[in-house]
């Protein structure tokens, strides 16, 4: 946990649990909070909600992320850490810094269900990364058109050819060279 974040707890039934994530989440006592959208982890031990449509979707193609996704690429939808709150198993989260390789919050981080393994999201500095695959949209194909890729970052790093008509970017979006 970020030293600057408080979280408060609670004692339930001798069992202390966290109650919020963090300052910059949205609170789950947060009456004008309403859920737009819901996922959770494979298992359901974690589940989160979001009040609004993301602000940009991408596919990253960076090393990091074939390697922690076991993937081509990572489909992300972004959203400001406000419109974000975790709803249940806050104590079931794990944390992964790769950059310095620790099993710590130390942002930026993937964070995962400490339980099945799913990760969950990348928690920037001042955004939630969600992995739209953990989303009830009620049907594969009924995906929102608010979490459809917007283009291709570390484009230049990809394992696989990608046929579409997304600006591809050689690094991040609006700060490298469109390829």
């Amino acid at each position: 946990m970020c030293a600057d974040k408080a979280v408060e707890t609670l004692a339930a039934g001798g069992v202390t649990m966290k109650k919020e994530f963090g300052l910059d989440y949205g609170s789950v006592e947060d009456r004008d909070f309403i859920p737009k959208y819901r996922a959770r982890c494979h298992c359901g031990a974690v589940q989160y909600e979001v009040c609004a449509d993301p602000v940009d979707a991408k596919l990253c193609h960076c090393l990091a992320c074939q390697k922690l996704h076991g993937a081509p690429m990572q489909w992300a939808a972004i959203f400001h850490k406000r419109d974000v709150r975790l709803t249940h198993g806050i104590e079931q989260l794990r944390f992964f810094n790769s950059e310095r390789r620790r099993h710590e919050r130390i942002l930026p981080c993937k964070v995962s269900c400490g339980h099945c393994g799913t990760l969950i999201a990348d928690e920037g500095r001042r955004m939630w990364l969600a992995f739209p695959s953990l989303f009830d949209f009620g049907h594969v194909s009924r995906v929102p058109a608010a979490f459809k890729p917007t283009c291709h970052i570390f484009y230049s790093l990809r394992v696989v050819e990608i046929d579409d008509d997304l600006p591809k970017w050689v690094g991040h979006k609006n700060h490298s060279d469109r390829l």
